[in-house]
């Protein structure tokens, strides 16, 4: 099987588990190039050899599957004392964070979030699945020192997360390029329905690097379950529309702008799961920057949370959030009501909000107000801002 060695790791964990379950007194051969996959399994192999698969050197692993060929990768084998440290950590954060969500009504959420600098990954739970997200390793970090850090990372999550091996799903997180972060990586169709608050999402945790639901954004959709029904909501860059769910459900009637298809049919499907009735709802797919433009409709309440970069094809130019978020915000509030709010957010870490647009409206930077307990441990995950025409603006 050809993949990334850390997203396979899973895969031959769950092999030995199987084997050593399953087909005690059989033999099993495996064929691998990577001696961290083989290790993966953990299984003693009583024979070795070498082959060669074209110019790659491979191993063929020669099992005897017997009780006495003791699993070695299941939790009852001894951890280093970082792997011991990362399994306290995430005990720890799972006991506190589980409490929260159910009180809270989260079926989602991040449990860990690179606490230890050894083990760089983000960690969210959907439902009874984790999604592991590993940073990229420096260029200074030996590759072979980074595969046992992952191997070591996934003997500690199934039994610290209480959840089998094949429930957890791997990606390698790293800076994304115009569409990398929408592009699809597995046709598997895996689909789950996962609840925050009184709303319900279709999420897809392995067909793309981003699951339909940004975790870090919770606190912010929440609180369009307050709205006024009535209220005219705008949505642009809708991604999923679960922003727009929300508001929905409290009566408002929402605009969503995508540039997708397929991320405008995901959005129409959460509105079904809501049973929200779209023909209240419109769904517009469309470059936003363009139909912000053009379009001649109001709004009480837009919610603008662009891309930090994209090049999509569909559109006539880049985008790019440090220098056009002066042209999308001005945009926007051309299509506010007199006394309307727009809310503009980015994952931009290196992001500065444009003097002219301080100086023209009333800017509140409520980053700190949007972020919730399971990315306490990140405050820096994203900014958000409240903006209203300043003669409208709360003193």
């Amino acid at each position: 099987r050809l993949g990334d060695t850390t997203q396979l790791l899973p895969i031959y964990q769950q092999l030995g588990q199987t084997l050593h379950a399953h087909y005690q007194g059989w033999q099993a051969a495996v064929l691998t190039s990577s001696p961290l996959l083989a290790k993966a399994i953990g299984l003693r192999a009583n024979k070795q050899y070498t082959i060669y698969n074209g110019a790659i050197e491979c191993k063929l692993y020669c099992l005897n599957i017997q009780a006495e060929n003791e699993l070695k990768n299941d939790m009852g084998s001894t951890l280093s004392a970082n792997a011991q440290m990362l399994f306290n950590r995430l005990e720890k954060n799972f006991t506190h964070l589980k409490k929260w969500a159910k009180l809270n009504e989260v079926s989602c959420y991040r449990v860990y979030d690179a606490d230890l600098p050894e083990y760089a990954y983000a960690i969210d739970l959907y439902n009874d699945y984790a999604v592991l997200q590993e940073y990229a390793a420096p260029a200074s970090i030996p590759t072979h020192k980074a595969e046992k850090r992952s191997l070591e990372v996934l003997q500690v999550v199934p039994k610290a997360l209480n959840l089998p091996v094949d429930h957890l799903v791997v990606k390698q997180r790293k800076q994304q390029k115009g569409k990398q972060q929408y592009q699809k990586m597995a046709g598997t169709q895996h689909g789950m329905v996962v609840t925050e608050g009184k709303a319900k999402f279709k999420v897809n945790l392995f067909d793309y690097l981003d699951t339909g639901l940004f975790l870090d954004h919770r606190l912010l959709r929440l609180s369009f379950a307050s709205l006024t029904p009535g209220t005219r909501f705008l949505n642009c860059f809708c991604y999923t529309a679960s922003a727009s769910v929300h508001a929905a459900l409290a009566g408002a009637l929402t605009t969503n702008v995508d540039l997708s298809n397929t991320y405008l049919a995901w959005a129409e499907d959460n509105f079904r799961l809501n049973q929200l009735p779209l023909n209240r709802h419109q769904f517009i797919q469309y470059d936003c920057l363009e139909w912000l433009r053009i379009t001649k409709d109001r709004f009480d309440v837009i919610f603008l949370d662009p891309p930090s970069f994209s090049n999509s094809k569909r559109m006539e130019s880049t985008l790019d959030v440090q220098r056009d978020h002066r042209l999308l915000i001005t945009s926007a509030m051309r299509l506010l009501n007199p006394d309307g709010v727009l809310y503009f957010s980015t994952n931009f870490r290196q992001f500065k909000m444009d003097a002219d647009l301080l100086e023209k409206y009333a800017v509140q930077d409520i980053s700190g107000q949007t972020i919730d307990q399971d990315f306490k441990r990140n405050t820096k995950i994203h900014y958000c801002f409240k903006m209203m025409m300043k003669h409208f603006a709360k003193e």
